[in-house]
């Protein structure tokens, strides 16, 4: 054979082989396409690629207060909200021909291919979102093989995604896919490493997010601040090479320093923790019924919480409790006996209280289980560990025995804060303990009950100033009053301390919280006084339940949720109406379409001249009565007005808040009731509760831009038949002329 044929026949050859391998090569990508090769998204899902969205909670001045997510904390933007600069950042150093290819940029992948990825990866921007939309990084493929057949994979991708979607789209779904670390899109971004939004961002800090991608950990700016800077700077001599930035700025930029400020936000973290946890819980129950994924879909939930005021309850809890904490160990220390009271010595110390509880410790309940002997339990509770503790000045590394550990976190106390629009039901703020990632339990919920004590008082007066059976100015004596049973027991309550008259205006006994005035007054509204109070707080949104048919109800024996001891007075400052707390306005999908409007309940519980004379009743309280610090102290002026509750050995303290346009009530406490305060002075609602509410109240008054009424509450206009001026009233009523049947001076209607 000639070397002519010879070199046709090779070539025929070749040109066969190379046809063979390009069938080849393109029935591969058909089989990969079709899926035969494992999962493909097809043409539906990427029409709507879908990602996993976080839901986002946000406060009615439009903050946002947190979110609920599994894994990823995600949320969307759009393109308009990316700066130019960021885009330019990300074309630079990821891909220079972004705007010329159409998927795959044969050159960059050639370079790759020589250089071995030295000068840069061959990954296109495109190809990049299809792997996040498509692919995530925990299911790549370890092998060589499965590395291969996933880059042909992303060619595939890329490819349909510039067939589908502009430039632009791409660029938009890319930054909301992308990881940075435990923030998931570049909005979470922005958030957790600049607290701003994105379209906030500077140059300088996109390009330190846009270094970031490289390798999030390995540069973060939290973690590795001086290589998130050489990685930035990398980024703005991209954007120099590129003509986005002239060598004079950025020369300039790379010598700015790097200001971050950190904000991640966590579950158990960042603002209104409690109340977050409570709004999942909810949500979980409403996607469940609607056929929704609350980890998922991205909806947003539109609360009632204003950020501020928000941010005022929770430092006030801080402060406060902080102060109260150190009180109440240096109160345990000056007596040197443990604060767990003995239920029959009363204020001796009770020695089996620890050994009782230590037998409900997980520690002692698994060692139980494991079979151990109470000799092995004993010197393992004994035996010290490391612990990480809660403090008022930060978490403590220690090491503490359980025995200890008990023994310290039975003596922390614990609150429960909220406020709320008496008008709307809003609730405005909402602070269920001093610490969520130590103290999960929520002190404000409706299963949150804890005795309620003087608090209650005014409800009962109440219901008496309805059925018109007082008056404020009436006159009463403070002797005690005894009530007998049908069972032949007896009853007979008496006062804390000595009361300041033994006659004082119904007035002066809500203001000084005299209880033999209260046991007198639900003495005039026999029969059936228990049932006539349990009605009255029915209508005011209580759960009467476990109300016991029993003239102690008075004084507040029953255990009562700080939510609803704010609804309950919110209809004192509502005319009477009693408008049911709510906390969501609406519920939006991702795409801000409403699912669902929520509006609250309301009920008429009162006449709006007993709501009037009540809020006047309250508003002596601060003047000289036990809520006398209200106004001296934390400087609150009138027209604000509350009532303080302290109930047996100290146990609870109480402080409910009213004013025309917020009404807040405060729960204050240790875990078990048998730790308390031993001296009343500290322990009385007044000093554990009312501060909370004093230093909440003066932040939203001193506050012009929160919008709420600082006059006086506003007298319905309708004909009186009781007198609430004092003045008037003695002119009308002079004393020792007008007496109820049971010899208690008062008024005949």
């Amino acid at each position: 054979m000639s070397a002519k044929s010879r070199k046709s026949s090779l070539a025929k050859r070749l040109w066969k082989w190379y046809l063979i391998g390009l069938g080849t090569f393109v029935l591969f990508m058909f089989l990969l396409s079709w899926g035969v090769f494992g999962y493909m998204p097809d043409v539906k899902e990427l029409a709507d690629p879908r990602t996993t969205l976080a839901t986002e909670i946000y406060s009615e001045d439009g903050e946002i207060l947190g979110k609920i997510y599994y894994k990823e904390d995600r949320t969307n933007i759009e393109f308009s909200d990316i700066p130019p600069y960021m885009v330019d950042a990300l074309i630079a150093t990821e891909d220079a021909r972004f705007r010329k290819h159409s998927g795959i940029d044969f050159k960059s992948l050639v370079r790759a291919v020589v250089k071995l990825g030295r000068d840069g990866g061959g990954s296109t921007i495109s190809q990049q979102l299809a792997k996040n939309l498509f692919h995530t990084r925990n299911k790549l493929p370890k092998t060589k093989l499965g590395r291969v057949l996933q880059k042909f994979k992303e060619w595939i991708i890329a490819v349909q995604l510039e067939k589908r979607y502009t430039k632009d789209e791409i660029i938009t779904m890319y930054f909301n896919t992308v990881p940075w670390g435990n923030s998931y899109g570049i909005k979470s971004a922005a958030s957790t490493y600049f607290n701003k939004p994105v379209s906030e961002l500077k140059l300088e800090e996109s390009a330190v997010l846009v270094g970031m991608l490289r390798a999030p950990t390995a540069y973060s700016p939290k973690r590795h601040p001086e290589a998130a800077t050489r990685v930035r700077n990398v980024v703005l001599n991209q954007m120099m090479k590129y003509d986005y930035l002239t060598e004079t700025s950025n020369d300039s930029l790379k010598a700015l320093p790097l200001d971050i400020d950190y904000h991640f936000t966590s579950h158990d973290q960042g603002m209104a923790t409690y109340f977050r946890e409570y709004i999942r819980q909810w949500m979980r129950d409403w996607c469940d019924k609607k056929g929704y994924n609350m980890y998922e879909d991205g909806l947003r939930v539109f609360t009632t919480i204003d950020s501020r005021m928000q941010a005022y309850a929770e430092a006030a809890v801080h402060q406060h409790m902080s102060d109260l904490q150190a009180q109440f160990f240096s109160e345990t220390k000056r007596q040197k006996v443990m604060p767990w009271r003995d239920d029959e010595l009363r204020w001796k110390e009770d020695k089996d209280y620890i050994a009782k509880n230590v037998k409900r410790t997980p520690q002692y309940l698994q060692a139980k289980k494991a079979g151990m002997t109470e000799q092995e339990i004993d010197k393992l509770m004994n035996e010290p560990v490391p612990l990480t503790i809660f403090s008022w000045n930060g978490d403590i590394d220690t090491m503490m025995s359980p025995i200890d550990s008990l023994k310290y976190y039975k003596q922390i106390y614990h609150t429960g804060f909220m406020a709320m629009n008496p008008k709307t039901g809003y609730i405005k703020a909402w602070v269920g303990g001093i610490d969520y990632s130590h103290f999960q339990y929520d002190h404000v919920n409706k299963n949150a009950t804890r005795q309620v004590g003087s608090t209650f008082k005014p409800i009962v007066y109440a219901r008496a100033v309805e059925d018109q059976i007082i008056q404020p100015c009436e006159v009463i004596p403070t002797t005690e009053v005894t009530f007998d049973s049908e069972s032949g027991e007896t009853w007979t309550p008496q006062n804390s301390s000595k009361p300041p008259a033994d006659e004082l205006r119904i007035y002066d006994c809500l203001k000084h919280s005299i209880n033999t005035c209260m046991a007198r007054v639900m003495k005039r509204m026999e029969p059936n006084s228990p049932l006539k109070v349990k009605d009255f707080s029915d209508k005011l949104g209580i759960d009467t339940r476990k109300f016991m048919p029993y003239p102690s109800i008075c004084l507040g024996t029953m255990d009562i949720s700080v939510y609803e001891m704010v609804g309950a007075y919110g209809a004192f400052c509502n005319e009477g109406v009693w408008t049911e707390p709510i906390f969501i306005t609406r519920i939006e999908d991702k795409n801000g379409t409403v699912l669902e409007e929520f509006f609250p309940r309301t009920e008429d519980a009162m006449n709006k001249q007993t709501a009037y004379v009540m809020v006047k009743m309250l508003q002596q309280v601060p003047q000289g009565g036990t809520a006398t610090r209200m106004r001296t102290r934390y400087g609150i002026p009138f027209p604000v007005g509350g009532k303080t509750g302290t109930t047996q050995d100290n146990s609870d303290g109480w402080f409910m808040g009213v004013s025309p346009d917020l009404v807040a009530g405060c729960w204050v406490g240790c875990e078990d009731r048998k730790v308390h305060f031993r001296s009343t002075t500290y322990g009385q609602g007044a000093n554990t509760a009312l501060p909370i509410f004093g230093l909440f109240m003066k932040k939203v008054l001193d506050n012009p831009e929160i919008k709420i009424s600082r006059k006086d509450f506003v007298r319905p206009d309708i004909d009186f038949t009781i007198e609430v001026d004092c003045a008037i009233y003695d002119q009308q009523n002079p004393r020792g002329n007008n007496h109820t049947g049971d010899g208690i001076p008062g008024i005949d209607f």
